[in-house]
């Protein structure tokens, strides 16, 4: 006997449906990601340099930013864009400038600064899966996996900028040299994407890491002066333009929650 069709039942199936409080991995997404970077990369510029305040002054302002803005992500109930893409836009400011004073206020440089953040990156991931048995963007449904999540992003931020100013300057690839360089492979990465079955979660953080030393290259190449390869347009203009492109693109554009794996 065929069964009545019951339309509560699809109601309740889909209410059983979890809903991670990240983006779903779409283009827009990378899109907003090399974009906010970007702005990460002038912004943090502009109050270090421009406003004089210096790298440790900006790290400390930014990184009182990130915990505002973290804290409300992590107690948010649901994924609200504005809320997640500010997060994400402080911690590449505050990777800015820490990265900035590591590699030059401290004197630890290019090569030694992305060594150490590397490290960094790769063992918050490690605890990460000894402690949850994944490190998959699908899982951030609880505030522990998310917590991890955002120790991860920031290190991977700052690991980013250190990234970009070593290949634009201790290895001479300049900044239009060195966006080639990273498109390149974020490139090979999409490629492994389309036509392998390699870890998707090895991809992703892969790219995650990758679109921040883009962002860092391509935000100095707007701002710093054209003798040393830039554009030296205002870092307050670029910015601007880059946090209105970011606002258009979450307004206009549909920006929904990953599925939870759990």
């Amino acid at each position: 006997m065929m069964q009545k069709y019951d339309p509560s039942e699809s109601v309740r199936n889909l209410s059983k449906l979890n809903f991670s409080k990240v983006p779903e991995l779409t283009l827009l997404f990378w899109i907003i990601k090399i974009a906010a970077t970007t702005l990460g990369e002038t912004g943090g510029d502009a109050v270090s340099m421009s406003m004089n305040l210096g790298y440790l002054v900006g790290t400390l302002i930014f990184f009182i930013i990130f915990l505002i803005a973290v804290t409300v992500q992590i107690k948010a109930k649901k994924f609200r864009p504005f809320v997640y893409w500010s997060t994400i836009i402080a911690t590449t400011m505050v990777g800015t400038t820490l990265a900035d004073f590591a590699d030059r206020s401290l004197g630890i440089g290019y090569a030694g600064g992305s060594s150490i953040l590397l490290a960094l990156v790769l063992s918050s991931l490690a605890i990460w899966y000894r402690s949850l048995g994944t490190v998959s963007v699908q899982s951030l449904d609880n505030p522990k996996a998310e917590s991890f999540y955002w120790i991860t992003i920031m290190f991977s931020q700052t690991l980013g900028t250190a990234l970009g100013d070593w290949t634009a300057d201790s290895a001479g690839f300049g900044y239009v040299g060195s966006a080639i360089l990273f498109s390149s492979l974020i490139a090979g990465v999409c490629a492994l994407y389309f036509w392998t079955r390699l870890s998707r979660t090895l991809l992703f953080w892969s790219a995650f890491i990758l679109t921040r030393p883009l962002g860092a290259v391509v935000g100095d190449f707007l701002d710093k002066p054209k003798n040393h390869g830039g554009l030296e347009l205002s870092r307050y203009v670029a910015s601007a333009a880059l946090f209105l492109f970011v606002l258009v693109c979450l307004l206009v554009f549909p920006n929904r929650a990953a599925k939870s794996s759990h």
